[in-house]
């Protein structure tokens, strides 16, 4: 779930925004001076922090310098009743990524946060991982492990893992399994290669109790995703 911190004094405002953010299935915690701000961000990473530059006890430009000095890449949004250029160029400067100025709509700025996810949704880098609650495979990163435990997999292997993992059920021939898996460097697949390859997985991610690849005799292979033994 999104993480939204709300860093504002103002306790009307602090609990409106929060109600309309937390309607929208945001999770936000709710700061009302620059001392619980700073709690807060001890305690978690935000995806979005709304700071009023002007706290009780501080100042929404520390706490933006406070989250960057932490590396946390949270989307600042200041909120504030100051609208002249050289404070907006201060927020700014701190690493802020937009300046609101009082008085707003909450229900416009909460349009924005939407915006905002959406925006990061986009420029993310997509994960491509497989996790049943036992197996997990990160196609992007590389990695894997059963159970906790760290897995090792050869480029083949990944490759072949991940045909299967993005075909459930699916009976694959081996003549489609060969085709999928010709490099494009020209590492060639013969058909004991493949046959190797699958043992050599079966080996690492099967168990008694849990199986994933089923052998469709005179056919192919099927992806069953860790069906019991």
């Amino acid at each position: 779930m999104r993480k939204i911190l709300i860093a504002e004094d103002d306790a009307l405002l602090n609990r409106t925004l929060g109600y309309n953010l937390i309607s929208d299935g945001y999770d936000v915690t709710s700061a009302c001076n620059y001392r619980e701000a700073v709690r807060a961000l001890k305690e978690h990473e935000f995806d979005i922090a709304f700071l009023d530059i002007h706290l009780p006890d501080g100042s929404g430009l520390d706490l933006c310098e406070e989250i960057r000095g932490r590396g946390q890449h949270t989307y600042i949004i200041f909120i504030t009743a100051d609208d002249r250029e050289s404070d907006m160029l201060k927020g700014y400067e701190a690493g802020g990524a937009d300046y609101v100025t009082k008085p707003f709509s909450v229900a416009v700025l909460c349009r924005k946060a939407a915006a905002v996810f959406a925006n990061l949704e986009m420029r993310a880098p997509r994960h491509d991982v497989y996790d049943d609650g036992f197996l997990k495979i990160d196609f992007s990163e590389r990695s894997a492990s059963i159970d906790g435990e760290p897995l090792d997999f050869t480029p083949k292997e990944y490759r072949t893992l991940s045909l299967f993992v993005k075909n459930p059920r699916i009976i694959l021939t081996k003549r489609q399994i060969l085709e999928k898996l010709w490099d494009v460097e020209g590492d060639f697949v013969d058909e004991h290669t493949l046959v190797s390859t699958i043992s050599r997985i079966r080996r690492k991610i099967e168990t008694e109790e849990r199986k994933y690849i089923k052998t469709a005799y005179g056919m192919g292979y099927q992806w069953i995703g860790g069906e019991p033994g």
